[in-house]
């Protein structure tokens, strides 16, 4: 009878560390890197790359963050989006939140249609052409909720700048 409680713990102990192990995997590099590739290939931009040294920053500023998960900037060097959710939020999650700005987007003009001047510049950071380097960092809040921080080296939204050079139209 142990051996059957052994072997059940086990088993529960296993599945318990996949379970674990694919919740942690969908917040990794690579699961950010995807989500910002995929939509600056829909504008035919290049690539961003993972930088350490970007997502140290990120990291310790999000640290800073955990205790309230304002959404406040930083400030720093690099160009920024900033996520927050009372839940559980992924790295798609939020960089598809952002993207989901694209809409509001005008290309034509190079400016945002929503209410506010800003309503578009998430998507704007995550396509722009000069940003190659991206890091990113996700905590969990102690208030509830998680807190997400992407940076990008060199900043976009540069003032006068469009996010994809002078691309044809193609969103």
């Amino acid at each position: 009878m142990s051996l059957c409680r052994i072997s059940l713990a086990l088993i529960i102990c296993i599945l318990g560390r996949a379970v674990l192990k694919s919740c942690h995997a969908q917040d990794s590099p690579l699961d950010f890197l995807e989500a910002h590739n995929w939509a600056r290939a829909e504008v035919g931009v290049g690539p961003m790359e993972w930088d350490d040294s970007v997502a140290a920053y990120a990291q310790d500023y999000a640290n800073q963050r955990s205790g309230d998960c304002n959404l406040i900037h930083s400030e720093g060097s690099y160009g920024e989006n900033l996520a927050w959710s009372g839940g559980d939020f992924s790295a798609a999650d939020a960089v598809g939140m952002w993207v989901g700005e694209k809409s509001l987007y005008d290309y034509d003009s190079n400016s945002c249609l929503g209410e506010n001047p800003w309503d578009c510049l998430h998507y704007t950071q995550v396509v722009w052409r000069d940003s190659t380097r991206l890091g990113c960092a996700k905590v969990w809040c102690d208030v509830g909720g998680t807190f997400i921080i992407c940076n990008y080296d060199p900043p976009g939204n540069v003032i006068g700048n469009r996010p994809f050079g002078n691309l044809a139209k193609s969103i």
